[in-house]
């Protein structure tokens, strides 16, 4: 039996990472194990809103003293390019699915931080009315923080404030971007962006959304597995 390849795979605004079976799966079969770690916050349940710098050094606890290849779906990308900046020597390769971490001046992410920040400042008796919230949500296309805790809110909040785009140029692992066409979260503008500041990387699209390794597993897998 050949050696087995282990990816760390740190999960996005989720929680429950039962939509990962499928990819999980496919990974397996080609002889390669996904270990997805329960996230503070979200998957795990804290009563401290975290900071990206509390996530990195959350992450690097995982890591320990191991050289991994590390991957990052959505809000798990920013977790993995952070943490591949500041421990590069832990991360021996880097996969990012539509990752966040590009800062967005469009109103849709205004909206989105104003969500997060604003409305939490102006108390309970402008966002009771679930109809303004979900016009709201609707606006930020983010209706799957509908029903986000307070904790989770203001996790949220530090780190949608936290441009990534600086950081890009210092990571040198080798990396491999894979990114749905039409996803609406994360655009592809991020994925052609980061690919080109990110000095050794490579990019690849798939006829998909958000999260294409929940919707086209087995292609993911397949670019991955190719990949490695």
């Amino acid at each position: 039996m050949g050696t087995v390849t282990e990816i760390l795979a740190i999960h996005g605004w989720t929680t429950t990472i039962n939509k990962w079976g499928p990819f999980v799966e496919g990974m397996a079969k080609l002889g390669i194990r996904i270990k997805i770690p329960l996230v503070p916050g979200l998957t795990k349940t804290i009563t401290k809103a975290w900071t990206l710098e509390d996530y990195v050094n959350w992450l690097k606890k995982q890591v320990g003293t191991k050289k991994i290849i590390l991957l990052g779906h959505s809000n798990g990308g920013r977790f993995a390019l952070a943490f591949a900046v500041k421990y590069p020597q832990h991360v021996n390769k880097l996969i990012l699915i539509d990752s966040a971490g590009i800062y967005h001046h469009e109103l849709p992410m205004k909206v989105k931080r104003f969500l997060f920040n604003g409305l939490a400042k102006l108390g309970k008796q402008f966002t009771s009315s679930e109809k303004i919230k979900t016009i709201l949500y609707k606006l930020a296309r983010e209706e799957d923080y509908k029903n986000a805790t307070p904790v989770q809110r203001r996790i949220m909040i530090n780190l949608i404030s936290q441009d990534l785009t600086l950081i890009l140029k210092k990571i040198k692992t080798p990396t491999l971007i894979i990114w749905g066409q039409n996803d609406k979260i994360t655009p592809l503008s991020d994925a052609k962006l980061m690919h080109k500041l990110i000095e050794n990387s490579k990019l690849e699209i798939i006829r998909a959304g958000h999260s294409p390794h929940y919707t086209h597993p087995q292609e993911a897998a397949r670019i991955i597995h190719e990949y490695l």
